[in-house]
């Protein structure tokens, strides 16, 4: 007789969906006194802090919020943000957390492509929100966060979220979403090719990241963290859930400076730390009055333009161990690391910090990190020569892009999630980016659309042509470079077409640098971006 296992069932006590949200009550029922958020003189425990989850949650349902629903979100690294992460889902609905530096037209886009029902915003954002909402046309209900730490600012709602937690009931009671593959947030991309995608996560993917970062960053029990990432990307990285997990300390951090860094982790005990290249060379450059001696090691997870091998050499100085990740936003943030190996130990600084910028290998929970050719799909050779474009498989890939059916399908054509970066694959396995197949420009952690940009600089009258590329910045690791041909008889400074875009755009998207001349075109009229690349990288910019 052959066997049939099949005839075994899925029942209420051997399958479970997963969802993020569990390792809160797990947290709570075994170290409720441990401390749990830090902001300025604020402190509250674990449960103290699952208490005004359950309230905020309580009060956002009975406000009509029901599973399904959006509830955007414009707020600093505050407390109240951290608690949005659970409170939202724990109804069912869908977190969107907004991007703070965008201007009112995107910001208002994104209200009405992701169907928000509400919007809980901080009152230091009222200008950009107030216009956003008078774009968008649509009737939400408001809830305005007044953060004395904050700069202030005008209300735009009837209730605060002071009134979600005075209000709410302590006692909700939360069971889990019925299906794992239900949407737990929606997060926008930074527009690379004209208006930003939805991007979707499940709670299946966010419990799995949750899960697979103690094990690549090799985390304690109990860290001390300080959240100078920012919780509006990629969910914080889906910190906000791990570090829950393991019932650790969140520090929160509103604005990211050197000295306020070097503070915490002298005041708090931080253990670990997470920002974009530019959040290192704030640390290496800070003056010397900023800067603390460290009493212990700390670690720091990066991610984005591979910082300089000058910048990483000088923060292990510092005391800061530093892992490079790698992902998008289509993948909950980092699905690669660059796992330090055994035998780089006896290499010099320089060699080490070289391949320390390196996005490695798969992250735990990732089944697939490869580079393809990408005509065939086959694997490059592992040479450290070929090019190919990264693709990715696994449970922390989206589950598509919002109302974006042809862009889902395009994404995840051959079964895998094809990622846009050029890059080769070393001996060791180990992957490299060399280029970026999208003309996306990472500065400071955040991408820039060089589309986006060039389309800005178009609308201004004395214009002809524009092209923007890379231009590699100590600083800010990349900054936007335009290349620009005027119109016959037509004048503008470089100065004047910046303050154009500032004026048009959110003012980290502006281009740095204006390059006046004859841009380098094909045969057919296309602008050849690779020769403009080059050129960005010399003192002048000229041939």
């Amino acid at each position: 007789m052959r066997a049939n296992f099949e005839a075994l069932e899925k029942t209420g006590a051997n399958h479970v969906p997963l969802s993020p949200l569990s390792f809160l009550k797990r947290t709570v029922s075994i170290f409720p006194d441990r401390l749990a958020v830090i902001y300025g003189d604020y402190r509250a425990s674990w449960s103290q802090t699952y208490d005004r989850i359950c309230r905020v949650a309580s009060s956002l349902q009975k406000l009509g919020i029901k599973q399904g629903d959006t509830v955007a979100v414009m707020a600093a690294n505050t407390p109240e943000l951290f608690e949005l992460h659970f409170a939202v889902p724990m109804i069912g609905a869908v977190l969107n957390t907004i991007n703070t530096r965008l201007e009112a037209d995107t910001v208002g886009y994104i209200l009405d492509h992701g169907d928000a029902v509400a919007v809980i915003t901080d009152t230091a954002f009222h200008t950009v929100m107030a216009a956003a909402l008078g774009m968008s046309g649509r009737t939400l209900a408001i809830i305005d966060i007044e953060d004395p730490n904050g700069p202030g600012g005008e209300r735009l709602g009837s209730q605060t979220y002071a009134d979600l937690i005075r209000n709410g009931d302590s006692g909700f009671d939360w069971r889990g979403p019925e299906d794992e593959w239900q949407a737990l947030a929606l997060n926008y991309t930074s527009g690379t090719s004209g208006r930003p995608k939805g991007v979707v996560y499940h709670h299946r993917g966010s419990y799995l990241m949750s899960l697979g970062t103690p094990i690549a960053w090799e985390l304690p029990r109990h860290p001390v963290y300080l959240y100078s990432v920012p919780m509006f990307h990629c969910n914080g990285w889906g910190h906000a859930w791990t570090m829950t997990l393991l019932a650790g300390t969140i520090v929160c951090l509103r604005a990211v400076t050197a000295k306020d860094i070097f503070s915490a982790i002298e005041t708090h005990g931080v253990t670990h730390l997470g920002g974009a290249p530019i959040v290192l060379s704030m640390l290496v450059n800070a003056p010397s009055e900023d800067k603390k001696l460290l009493s212990h090691p700390v670690k720091v997870m990066t991610a984005g333009a591979p910082p300089p091998a000058a910048v990483l050499e000088a923060t292990k100085a510092l005391g800061f161990e530093v892992m490079q990740v790698y992902g998008l936003t289509e993948t909950y943030g980092h699905v690669t690391q660059c796992l330090w190996r055994e035998e780089w130990d006896d290499l010099s600084p320089a060699e080490q910090a070289e391949v320390q910028s390196w996005q490695g290998v798969a992250f735990p929970m990732t089944e697939e990190a490869d580079v393809v050719d990408r005509e065939t799909g086959i694997p490059v050779p592992w040479d450290g020569e070929t090019q190919g474009e990264i693709v990715l498989r696994g449970n922390t890939v989206m589950k598509g892009y919002y109302k974006d059916a042809k862009a889902t399908s395009d994404a995840f054509a051959d079964g895998r999630f094809k990622s846009g970066d050029a890059a080769v694959r070393h001996p060791n396995g180990y992957i490299q980016i060399k280029d970026r197949l999208k003309d996306v420009i990472i500065s400071g952690g955040e991408n820039i659309s060089s589309v986006e940009v060039e389309s800005v600089l178009y609308r201004h009258p004395a214009v002809a042509a524009a092209a923007v590329v890379a231009k590699p910045d100590e600083k800010w690791g990349e900054v936007p470079c335009a290349f620009v041909e005027l119109k016959p008889s037509a004048s503008a400074s470089a100065e004047e077409l910046i303050e154009f875009c500032r004026q048009n755009m959110a003012g980290f998207k502006r281009p740095k640098e204006v390059i006046f001349g004859d841009l380098p075109k094909t045969a057919t009229g296309k602008i050849q971006k690779f020769v403009l690349r080059q050129r960005a990288k010399s003192a002048d910019g000229q041939p």
